[in-house]
């Protein structure tokens, strides 16, 4: 195992499960880190979450959410690249990473007000992927990678199981933020060591460091991090 493997905080955020009730069920969820590499330093795009949030109130994380049942349906231009989509089909049932990958897209859009798509013709669709269609744009699935994979523990109220994908902001139809648009209170593009800096969910932190090893090396394994006990501090891999 690597030495530079994270070591997983032992008391994690969140709220925290109610005395004597199950553990709850992670919910599937996506989240994407769009790097920006038109500068002296490569740049992530950080939001920063609405402070009258219950969860992480004014948190900077980045774009990405559940699961909606329109992803398993949505059209996309391009497909997950064969690697990411074996990597998805070894965990999950069929169909399940694509509409991972679709949410992660989704909520890109919802959140920070930006398109991950290409030029498509498309059909018209009602509901949250309606903005695509207004745009003549489909998600452009071949730009995401997974980087890692992390599960809530049991110990904590509110649990997901985070897939973490990354995407080169070159594949945005635009840099700047759709006006009147997007759930957080605001976006910047900051460098990873600026990004370091901000108000972040552990987690976060951990995937801007893992995001920055990877950058400097591929083939590098990706982590699935699961919180355990002090002689289990250090995750597997996917």
């Amino acid at each position: 195992m690597s030495d530079d493997a994270p070591i997983l905080p032992l008391k994690p955020e969140g709220p925290p499960r109610t005395a004597g009730q199950r553990a709850v069920r992670p919910k599937s969820a996506a989240t994407v880190m769009i790097i920006r590499r038109d500068g002296p330093k490569p740049r992530v795009l950080m939001g920063r979450r609405h402070g009258g949030h219950s969860f992480m109130p004014d948190r900077w994380v980045f774009p990405g959410g559940r699961i909606d049942r329109s992803d398993y349906r949505a059209p996309f231009a391009t497909d997950l690249q064969r690697e990411t989509a074996a990597l998805f089909d070894a965990y999950l049932k069929p169909g399940k990473g694509r509409a991972l990958a679709l949410a992660a897209v989704r909520e890109t859009w919802e959140e920070a007000g930006l398109l991950l798509a290409r030029k498509a013709p498309v059909r018209p669709m009602a509901g949250p992927w309606r903005p695509f269609v207004e745009q003549g744009a489909l998600p452009d699935l071949a730009a995401l990678e997974v980087i890692a994979r992390a599960v809530t523990p049991p110990s904590v109220g509110k649990r997901f199981d985070t897939w973490f994908l990354m995407a080169d902001a070159e594949r945005l139809t635009s840099l700047e933020r759709q006006p009147d648009c997007g759930e957080l209170e605001e976006i910047a593009w900051v460098d990873f060591a600026e990004a370091l800096e901000l108000q972040l969910p552990t987690v976060t932190r951990l995937m801007i460091k893992e995001a920055e090893l990877r950058m400097a090396d591929p083939s590098r394994p990706k982590p699935f991090l699961r919180y355990k006990d002090r002689s289990a501090g250090r995750p597997a891999y996917l």
